[in-house]
């Protein structure tokens, strides 16, 4: 659990940088919002893949403790 907490603090100080990178950057108020627009949808897309891939391993250990205390009943 601590390996996610330190990706999910990577990942948002890296957003929080990119954002302030492009606000602070010298361009069109349009520009800057389409920027922002876009880093906005692959973040998301970014954070979509990773929450799935977060459901698949607690979905898979899920399982193994199922099966695990499956057998351990069979056994007595």
């Amino acid at each position: 659990m601590n390996t996610i907490k330190v990706a999910l603090g990577v990942f948002a100080g890296i957003a929080i940088g990119a954002i302030g990178g492009i606000l602070f950057a010298p361009a069109k108020g349009s520009s800057t919002r389409r920027k922002i627009t876009h880093l906005g949808e692959e973040y998301s897309d970014e954070l979509k893949e990773k929450f799935e891939d977060l459901v698949g391993i607690i979905a898979d250990q899920y399982e193994d403790s199922k099966k695990s205390v499956i057998s351990s009943i069979i056994k007595k």
